[in-house]
């Protein structure tokens, strides 16, 4: 499928407010919302390996992102998810595996192989031999399209404080696959 954006690595610090502009439309957050998560997502930034990928439309606008970083036990989402990992027997995918933080695409855009750019994309980045993610645990065009990108479910029915809906984690060896 042919998108009519550009993907390519952004420096996410300065265009952290665009950002946050395509995830609070795509996933329906408040104000109070974004403003936590601008702290988030700045603070992820410092760490090791982090790296960001944009799509920006003919204009420059930013239409979908995608951030992530080699995944570490001791950072809050690993110490959530690893309970329900090690009930499945999966907590070793914790351990030398490339996590895709966010991924969001304006829902303007959905359908045209953004997401799937965006997440190939940084993940072929990636040194570790594997991806992890979480998703909200129902049938979705997300869900759907990690599944054909060789995700598998880890663990379902996540519950990640204050977050109103539960998740799975998913898992894929890399690089992903691709389209046939």
């Amino acid at each position: 499928m042919e998108h009519d954006a550009v993907v390519g690595p952004i420096d996410l610090a300065a265009r952290v407010d665009d950002a946050l502009a395509v995830q609070a439309i795509a996933f329906g957050l408040s104000e109070d919302e974004v403003a936590i998560r601008r702290h988030i997502v700045l603070r992820h930034l410092l760490y090791p390996g982090a790296r960001a990928f944009g799509a920006t439309n003919s204009e420059g606008r930013l239409v979908g992102f995608v951030y992530g970083m080699p995944n570490d036990r001791t950072h809050w989402w690993s110490t959530v998810v690893e309970p329900y990992l090690r009930r499945g027997g999966h907590d070793q995918w914790l351990d030398d595996s490339f996590v895709i933080t966010e991924l969001h695409v304006h829902p303007a855009h959905q359908g045209r192989g953004i997401g799937r750019a965006l997440i190939t994309t940084i993940t072929d980045t990636a040194e570790q031999p594997r991806s992890i993610l979480s998703a909200i645990d129902t049938e979705s065009p997300a869900r759907r399209l990690y599944r054909t990108l060789g995700y598998v479910d880890l663990a379902r029915q996540v519950h990640f404080p204050s977050a109103p809906k539960p998740y799975a984690v998913m898992g894929a060896p890399l690089p992903l696959r691709r389209a046939r």
